[in-house]
């Protein structure tokens, strides 16, 4: 090298580097914001307003609607009416540089956050459906899913294949919310259920990975231990849906099992999420965390160790719904500065944000939402 071309080296070097760490901080905070799914409060949503300020700030994934506000314990949250639910989706959709997913919780029987009574259709649960035939349950979902495209929604966090061992379980059981305590009834109709949503280009998120059926307990108070109860056959659905091509989303569980992983819920846990659903099921699509506020994770690990443990064990997304015990406009903040910080040291490899980045952004793409 000649001296000429060194201190031109000397010169122009640390600019360049300075720049590209500018750009790639940006980038960085563009992927990160993408695997985050916000619940907020509001029925509108107005420049000023907290929600589309996150949008702005930190470029999120998505956003997620209830009906009920549980902190309050009050009506309304978001959804008042199909024509006010509409306008509201629109709206959170222009703030949004990159296009969110709309989420919601449309099961369908009790667990359904667009109800009758405020004049969306009423769709039976999933006990109900799951006595019928499967051609019947398909023409039920296909309204479900044709409402839900006509109102903005992109994603359904649905349909629950958790199989009905426990007909008493607080959560699944004795809400009717799995199909059936067989799991290839399970199965069926969660088909049923995907291929009518899929018609209508709306996004399905099989949920609650492994299985929450046999549970005896309920994860949004604290840690659910199945270690006794769970059976093999739990995975079943989600084997054969992933096989078909049909599972696209899957919903992780807060429930531990000690002897797959002695530490950790699946939400946290690699040996679920890699060693299980990536490696033996060949799941190559987004996983999505069950709230990250549930009491299962806020009463047995810090905030900060949930976050960086959850991405790191494979969670695409993190659903953040601020509709557990307590509301709080920073914990998205939160979250997003303890990924970032994780990232710089080295505790998140950049390699788990650019994969998260990819699947979300090919599920965007794969939907005509970018």
């Amino acid at each position: 090298f000649s001296f000429s071309f060194l201190i031109l080296i000397a010169i122009f070097l640390p600019k360049a580097s300075r720049g590209n760490s500018a750009e790639t901080d940006q980038e960085l905070k563009n992927k990160i914001g993408q695997m985050l799914l916000l619940g907020f409060r509001g029925t509108q949503v107005a420049e000023d307003s907290y929600i589309s300020k996150v949008i702005k700030d930190i470029n999120i994934g998505g956003v997620i609607l209830f009906d009920y506000d549980v902190p309050f314990q009050s009506f309304p949250r978001n959804i008042i009416s199909p024509e006010q639910t509409k306008k509201l989706i629109s709206s959170l959709q222009a703030y949004a540089k990159t296009p969110l997913f709309i989420a919601v919780d449309a099961e369908g029987g009790r667990i359904n956050r667009l109800k009758e009574k405020y004049g969306f259709l009423k769709i039976p649960s999933a006990k109900e459906i799951g006595n019928k035939n499967p051609e019947k349950a398909e023409i039920i979902y296909e309204k479900l899913a044709s409402q839900l495209y006509d109102l903005g929604f992109n994603l359904n966090l649905a349909p629950v294949v958790d199989v009905n061992i426990n007909p008493k379980n607080p959560v699944i059981g004795s809400l009717e919310r799995s199909f059936s305590s067989d799991y290839q009834r399970v199965t069926d109709y969660a088909l049923a259920f995907i291929n009518a949503h899929n018609r209508k280009g709306i996004i399905s998120a099989l949920k609650h990975f492994p299985g929450h059926g046999s549970s005896r307990d309920d994860s949004h108070l604290g840690l659910v231990d199945v270690t006794k109860t769970y059976k093999y056959y739990e995975l079943t659905p989600y084997k054969e849906l992933i096989k078909k091509g049909k599972a696209e989303m899957i919903m992780t569980a807060h429930i531990i099992n000690r002897q797959v992983d002695p530490d950790y819920p699946a939400t946290l846990s690699s040996n679920f999420l890699q060693k299980i659903l990536r490696d033996k099921l060949d799941f190559k699509g987004v996983i999505i965390s069950d709230d990250m506020q549930m009491g299962a994770i806020t009463e047995n690990y810090g905030f900060s160790e949930a976050v960086i443990t959850a991405v790191n064990a494979g969670c695409n997304i993190l659903a953040i719904s601020n509709n557990g015990k307590t509301y709080d406009e920073g914990t998205v903040y939160k979250a997003f500065k303890v990924i970032i910080k994780a990232v710089k040291s080295g505790k998140i490899p950049m390699h788990k944000i650019n994969d998260s980045y990819t699947k979300i952004l090919y599920l965007k793409k794969k939907y005509k939402l970018l």
